[in-house]
């Protein structure tokens, strides 16, 4: 079986994964590695919870890390404005979220935002961006599903449909 590669990011939908406070490192590494591979931008929304310089962050990103470049960002705040975010454009995936994954608008260009692995996202995010939320169904024998694994399946659900310009 071939591996089809995707286009450049701007031949195709412009994503952009941000972790509000990551605390593993394992999670953020692994995160890397999957936008590098959708040709995704990562962000990371400050207090961090590791060290970006830590192996382990390295080591889950594989050789790739080096080509990750997340950027960091000391406060949501400055990262919204600085990256000119319009509302329509904001995903937020939680397992709180009224509506399924598989809802997501096909959009050009989006940011799907995560929270932390212990504590989600805060309350002030979902109070900005009202009716934004989205949910990955999961049946009720286990709390959550893992962060890594919840990007990789929003990540390649919100390209699927993005156009012709992802012919894979």
């Amino acid at each position: 079986m071939s591996v089809k590669q995707m286009p450049p990011p701007s031949e195709g939908a412009e994503r952009h994964v941000v972790l509000v406070s990551p605390e593993i490192h394992w999670n953020t590494g692994n995160i890397g590695r999957t936008c590098l591979g959708c040709g995704a931008h990562l962000h990371l929304i400050a207090p961090l919870g590791f060290s970006l310089a830590e192996k382990q962050v390295r080591r889950a990103g594989l050789d790739y890390w080096h080509r990750v470049k997340p950027s960091v960002w000391p406060d949501f705040e400055q990262f919204l404005t600085q990256m000119r975010v319009l509302e329509h454009e904001v995903a937020l995936l939680s397992k709180s979220g009224a509506a399924p994954f598989w809802q997501l608008p096909v959009l050009k260009r989006m940011f799907l935002i995560f929270g932390s692995e212990s504590r989600g996202l805060p309350e002030t995010v979902f109070t900005r961006f009202p009716g934004r939320a989205y949910h990955i169904p999961i049946t009720s024998t286990i709390r959550s599903l893992n962060l890594s694994t919840a990007v990789g399946i929003a990540l390649y659900e919100s390209i699927r449909e993005a156009g012709p310009a992802h012919a894979y």
